[in-house]
């Protein structure tokens, strides 16, 4: 519920967004009923000219209202104004979905019913529909890479490389373990930076609502920025097809909804529509689960101690970890077993420096990735069939037998396996369900 202290207010507004070609600063401009205005700023690389002013304009557009959801969420006011340009009936429908679905998670932790609460209004004049444009010369097409700072981005990079294929990284802010992984992979990395308006925290003080959003649909759109803005024509994620799973069963709430397939195609298709037909965004690890990206990782022990997926790192308002792993929350817990499934345990204990198989206080987070007991963590961790495979392939690798959550493990959810074999395969196969163009296909020989 809203904090006694802070005030409410009827009115979201979108007031108005402004890019500099000189400096790169792109500047995101909401309010309050008027009263409390906020201004987001992002730096992004400057740029001598602008190819395509109107595309590039839709774009901004587009990620002046994604940005608007971290302001929004204080108070949920009941009304939206958007003065920053004009939406139609597909875009409103659009951006109802994305703000709904995207704060599902914000919305359970807050006890909020989401019914009604996000109402984008059609204007009474259609946003203009984008158009290709013919391209200027024959080359190789060339792709941008959000890197996380993970396994996944990294697996996606190893894929990419096999296949000959010309790309660079982006990285959203400037923390030194991403920068320590693009070096690793000899890589490119390109960089922006994000400033929220520091009124967002003091509202938060003041007993605004918080809670997650989905930043990877921010980072999304950003993407499509730069690539108009630095000649991409793809843009590469690395979304497993775990994303499409929920947290609370029957419900659609996601912690990693624009993650999921679901968003990916409703936002190709925005982008399409009303952006440029000329830039594709996809995933190219849809087609696999966790544990396969894991398998993959397992062959490059070039990043085994400087990739890191513990979310601790990531926090806006915390200090850089000095460690990679924090060896306390679920990431942690769910990345120690993928490893446990294909690496020796000396190894895996070496990289997170315990063994979190013998960490008695982590016995019931395994049970809720398990499936045993609770829902599955508010995290970006993988479905219960891959906790369950990846248990069962760490029985294969000598000395994980007798740790307490193996034995756990054994006892408790073991036994209620009918086939290990097919489960085993059936989460190690790739799947046909994804968006990736045809030129891409040939990477996913692994």
């Amino acid at each position: 519920m809203l904090g006694k202290i802070m005030k409410t207010y009827s009115t979201f507004i979108f007031d108005s967004y402004n890019y500099d070609p000189d400096s790169g600063l792109v500047t995101l401009k909401y309010s309050l009923d008027d009263e409390i205005h906020f201004e987001e700023k992002i730096y992004l690389p400057a740029t001598a000219s602008i190819d395509k002013p109107l595309v590039l304009d839709s774009a901004l557009f587009a990620l002046h209202i994604i940005g608007g959801i971290s302001y929004f969420k204080t108070c949920i006011p009941k009304n939206i104004e958007v003065r920053s340009g004009k939406i139609d009936e597909q875009q409103a429908s659009f951006w109802n979905m994305v703000y709904t679905k995207g704060l599902s998670e914000f919305f359970y932790k807050n006890e909020i019913d989401p019914e009604g609460k996000i109402n984008f209004q059609p204007s009474t004049e259609s946003q203009i529909t984008a158009e290709a444009t013919e391209p200027t010369e024959q080359r190789k097409p060339r792709c941008l890479v959000p890197i996380g700072g993970g396994k996944d981005s990294m697996v996606t990079a190893e894929l990419l490389k096999q296949a000959d294929m010309d790309f660079s990284f982006f990285r959203l802010g400037a923390h030194q373990l991403i920068g320590v992984l693009a070096e690793t992979s000899g890589v490119d990395l390109i960089n922006a930076k994000r400033s929220l308006d520091t009124q967002l925290f003091s509202l938060n003080e003041q007993g605004a609502l918080n809670g997650h959003v989905p930043i990877t649909g921010y980072i999304s759109f950003l993407t499509i920025v730069v690539s108009i803005l630095l000649d991409f024509d793809y843009v590469v994620f690395s979304n497993e097809r775990s994303a499409n799973e929920g947290n609370i069963e029957g419900t659609e709430i996601n912690h990693q909804w624009s993650k999921s397939a679901e968003f990916e195609i409703e936002f190709q298709k925005y982008v399409d529509k009303f952006i440029t037909p000329d830039i594709k965004l996809f995933s190219l690890l849809r087609p696999m689960s966790e544990l396969k990206i894991m398998q993959i990782f397992s062959l490059h022990p070039e990043y085994f101690k400087k990739a890191t997926s513990c979310n601790k790192n990531w926090r806006i308002l915390s200090k850089e970890q000095t460690d990679l792993y924090c060896c306390e929350c679920p990431k942690c817990a769910f990345v120690f077993c993928q490893m446990a499934a294909f690496l020796p345990m000396e190894t895996v204990t070496e990289i997170f420096g315990k063994n979190l198989f013998e960490d008695e206080s982590l016995i019931p987070l395994y049970k809720e990735l398990l499936g045993l007991q609770g829902n599955k963590p508010f995290e970006c961790v993988g479905t219960q069939d891959e906790v369950s495979a990846a248990f069962l392939l760490a029985l294969t690798q000598e000395g994980w037998e007798q740790t307490k959550a193996v034995q756990m493990f054994l006892q408790e959810k073991a036994p209620n396996i009918d086939d290990p074999s097919s489960l085993i395969k059936r989460t190690l196969d790739l799947t046909v369900e994804h968006s990736i163009p045809t030129e891409f296909l040939s990477t996913l020989s692994v």
